[in-house]
C-alpha cells in the first residue's frame, strides 16, 4: 500500500519540522511549503491526501489558499485541517465556510491532530 501524502503549509520552520516528525513517525510521507504559493505548487506537482495549512503566512494567507483549493475541481476533494495560533471564534468559523474540516489552535495536541488525520483519511486503529 502506498503511504499517504500530508503536505504541511506553515511559515514557521520549527512548526514544519515539529509535524514532520510526528506525521513520519506514523508511517506518512510528508511534504512542505512555506506558504500558500508553494503549497499550490506542490498539490500541482503531487496531489496530497490531505493538508495541514496555517493561516498567518507571508503571500497568500491559508485562507485564502484553502479557499483557492476548494475552487478547483482536482482538488476540492482534499482535507484540510487548519492549525493556527489564531484562536478567536471568528477564525474557526472562517476556516470552516473557506473549506476547512477541521481547526486546531497551535500548539497543538499531537494525539488529537492524529485522531483528526486517521479519521479524515479513513483510517482505523
Amino acid at each position: 500500500m502506498t503511504r499517504q501524502n500530508i503536505l504541511i503549509v506553515d511559515d514557521s520552520p520549527t512548526e514544519r519540522h515539529f509535524l514532520s516528525e510526528l506525521l513520519s513517525s506514523q508511517g506518512y510521507q510528508v511534504s512542505v511549503a512555506e506558504n500558500g504559493e508553494a503549497a499550490l505548487a506542490c498539490i500541482h506537482a503531487d496531489l496530497p491526501h490531505l493538508i495541514i495549512m496555517d493561516i498567518v503566512m507571508p503571500g497568500q494567507n491559508g485562507f485564502q489558499t484553502t479557499r483557492e483549493i476548494r475552487r478547483n475541481p482536482s482538488t476540492q476533494h482534499l482535507p484540510i485541517i487548519i492549525c493556527s495560533s489564531k484562536n478567536q471564534d471568528t477564525d474557526r468559523i472562517w476556516g470552516i465556510r473557506q473549506g476547512a474540516h477541521e481547526f486546531m489552535v497551535k500548539p497543538v495536541d499531537p494525539t488529537l491532530l492524529l485522531r483528526k488525520i486517521a479519521t479524515l483519511l479513513g483510517r482505523t486503529g
